[in-house]
């Protein structure tokens, strides 16, 4: 499995081009609303093989009460977001992580699964390209591991 991290800019280029097979998208955006910086969903065109496009703030911790959120409202997706990217996983498909920068949702999700995964997520911490939203990374990564646990006490349960 690799894990790739695009722009909106670069993401729109490929998509006009040859779409990678054998390849799912998680593509982040900013909701519509007053804090919205005008993003609108990228339209895929049915190009990638799976895709989950989800809206959420890149916003820092402290600022969640600004924007009234709390830890727990805030990306109430990654419960859904990790039972995709298991799918992805256990289907050996290649991911793309997307967002209007490439920077920050993007990078964060790619390190979660990177580190959960192959426990190489600082690999996207060091790159001096990525700001990874470390909100997103530990939402990602906590679910990812909360999904993991839920299913081993299933079994034992």
């Amino acid at each position: 499995m690799n894990i790739s991290i695009y722009s909106r800019n670069e993401i729109e280029r490929l998509i006009e081009g040859e779409f990678p097979k054998d390849t799912a998208v998680i593509s982040f955006y900013t909701p519509p609303g007053q804090y919205a910086s005008g993003e609108s969903v990228v339209d895929y065109k049915g190009k990638p093989e799976k895709l989950f496009q989800l809206a959420i703030q890149d916003i820092d911790l402290e600022e969640l009460e600004d924007f009234g959120l709390t830890f727990d409202t805030y990306f109430t997706e990654v419960d859904e977001l990790a039972e995709y990217i298991y799918e992805i996983f256990d289907t050996g498909l290649n991911i793309i992580c997307q967002c209007e920068y490439g920077q920050s949702r993007s990078a964060a999700c790619a390190a979660a699964i990177l580190e959960y995964f192959e426990k190489n997520g600082i690999s996207i911490f060091r790159d001096y390209r990525y700001y990874p939203n470390k909100l997103v990374f530990n939402k990602i990564y906590d679910a990812l591991e909360l999904r993991q646990t839920g299913l081993k006490n299933q079994i034992s349960g």
